[in-house]
Order: C-alpha cells, then sequence, then structure tokens
C-alpha cells in the first residue's frame, strides 16, 4: 500500500508494491482515473491501442503510459483523446470525481476548454464538474469575450444552461428574444434552443456559464 504524497514533499510518497499496478491507492491517482477512462471508452469502441494512438496523434508507448496511470497527460493530448475517441474531455475525470465530495479550483486556475461549437475569441474556463451522478453531467464554465471575439447568437446543445453576468454588457439572444445584460443579470434557458452573445457593448465581457444535460448525450 503506498501512502500519500505529499505535495510540499515529493520524496515522501514511499511505494512497498509494484510501481506499475493500477489498483488500490494508486486508483484514487487522477493519472490512474484518467487512464482507466481512456481504457474504457478505447475497449467500448474496439479499438486496440495502435488504433487510437494513430487516430490521436501519439506513440502506442505514450498511450500506454497514460492508460496504465504512469504518466499525467497535457490538455493538448487529452483534447486530442477526446476527438479521436468522440467523448467531451471532462469524462476522462468522471471516476476520480466519483470519489470525491467535492471540487476545488483556485482563481485563475480553471481547465482551458475547447467546447464543441466555440466561436473565435470565445476563452472558456472549467471550473468544476458533476460528482457521483449517473444521471446529469453539470458543467460551470467562466466565459470571457474580448475584442477578438465572434458573435454567435445561434449555440445549441442539449441541456438548460444558467448564465450570470460578472463584468462588462452584452445583449444575449434566446429563440426569438433579445435580452441586454450587465453585470449582476442573469438568464436561464433551455439550452436547445439557438442562443448567444449577439452585440459585445462593453468589453471585457466575462460571465459564468452553467450547463446541466442528461450523461450520454454530447452537446
Amino acid at each position: 500500500m503506498a501512502r500519500p504524497m505529499r505535495k510540499d514533499k515529493p520524496t515522501d510518497y514511499v511505494l512497498d508494491q509494484d510501481p506499475h499496478a493500477v489498483d488500490g491507492a494508486r486508483e484514487n491517482s487522477l493519472e490512474a482515473a484518467i487512464g482507466r477512462q481512456v481504457r474504457e471508452y478505447r475497449i467500448k469502441l474496439g479499438m486496440t491501442v495502435v488504433d487510437l494512438a494513430r487516430q490521436a496523434d501519439l506513440s502506442a508507448g505514450m498511450l500506454s503510459k497514460i492508460e496504465n496511470g504512469m504518466t499525467s497527460p497535457s490538455l493538448a493530448t487529452l483534447q486530442s483523446l477526446s476527438r479521436a475517441l468522440n467523448v467531451p474531455v471532462t469524462s476522462f475525470f468522471r471516476k476520480f470525481e466519483e470519489s470525491r465530495d467535492a471540487t476545488y479550483v483556485a482563481a485563475g486556475q480553471g481547465l482551458a476548454i475547447e467546447r464543441r461549437g466555440t466561436r473565435a475569441g470565445h476563452q472558456y474556463q472549467l471550473l468544476g464538474h458533476s460528482i457521483g451522478n449517473k444521471d446529469l453531467v453539470l458543467e460551470p464554465y467562466l466565459v470571457t469575450l474580448t475584442e477578438k471575439s465572434d458573435v454567435f447568437p445561434v449555440f445549441q446543445h442539449s441541456g438548460q444552461e444558467f448564465i450570470y453576468i460578472l463584468e462588462g454588457e452584452v445583449a444575449y439572444r434566446h429563440g426569438a428574444k433579445l435580452y441586454p445584460m450587465k453585470a449582476g443579470d442573469s438568464l436561464f434557458f433551455d439550452a436547445d434552443a439557438p442562443h448567444g452573445p449577439e452585440l459585445l457593448q462593453k468589453l471585457p465581457i466575462r460571465l459564468l456559464s452553467v450547463i446541466v444535460y442528461p450523461r450520454g448525450k454530447s452537446e
């Protein structure tokens, strides 16, 4: 059994088991949880390690290390794997978070995400995700819009969405209605209707976006 690793003293991590085994305490590590999810999705699709490695532009050796929890994959690597497996990046964290009571994200440390349908200049930071719920997925984002951002009032995806304006002013469309929004304003809506920012009136714009949709339905 391995003793927990203290971040301030990595040398305190003492192994008295096979370091290549992915069981026991190692199942609780983020790397092991990601690896198990990658392997599970690969097998479900009937892909070999070589097949997936080729699709994700990785070496078979690197993919093997990821699946066995022996390395911490970069965000770019996770995005390549998510495209090759046709699953959201957040799905790789599911097993790890199901065993936790909470997710904590320090200021400025949200995971940068390229969501499907994201337009140029729309910056998304994932602030957490659903834990232990087998039926619903909840994804909170911090969204930033600048002078480089496209307007795009026709986003559509499954589920429901809640947005809360933190900074700036925007005219936000949902279906046939246009809502003038400023800091402190919020909007809750069915996300399968066309929606999105139509007029960027005061930049920069920062907003919280919380999306909830049934597990198993991609956006």
